[in-house]
């Protein structure tokens, strides 16, 4: 049975490919990566495997944690730990579509408040622009970010 996403399969040569490089840092990395993908797979009612969609949310999720935990150990003065938070952050983007820049965020955020109408609401609105916006910026964007985008917008 062909697997239905791609994006597994060339996360699964490429984990091969960086053990036989004995690249420790991809390896370890993409292993999580796999194993969170897994756990998604069985953490329903029933099992089902992920599209490559669902599992761009996987690696979104597991790169925003690396983010996170990387400025954490900074503020912490654990430079080392943070290094390596980011060093796995890094092998996480690399399977990540291209990020958008703050300008193309607030691009889309512009013509989606245009196009519900919603400046006349105001911050009611919010939820009815990030509607249209959270399609738009899948995997592409923090979600955090975009929001505060929205209600700068709004304000």
């Amino acid at each position: 049975m062909a697997s239905m996403s791609s994006l597994k399969d060339r996360l699964r040569a490429d984990l091969t490919t960086a053990m036989k490089a004995r690249d420790e840092v991809r390896s370890s990395t993409l292993r999580m990566v796999l194993t969170a993908i897994t756990n998604a797979e069985v953490a329903g009612k029933e099992q089902r495997e992920l599209t490559d969609d669902d599992i761009i949310g996987v690696l979104s999720t597991e790169a925003k944690k690396r983010r996170e935990a990387a400025v954490a150990f900074e503020e912490g003065n654990r430079p080392e730990m943070a290094a390596k938070e980011a060093a796995e952050g890094e092998v996480i983007a690399d399977y990540l579509p291209a990020q958008l820049t703050e300008t193309e965020i607030a691009d889309l955020v512009t013509s989606a408040i245009a196009q519900t109408g919603a400046a006349e609401e105001g911050m009611r609105a919010m939820g009815k622009v990030m509607g249209v916006v959270s399609p738009q910026v899948k995997g592409r964007a923090d979600g955090g970010a975009v929001a505060a985008e929205v209600r700068r917008q709004l304000g």
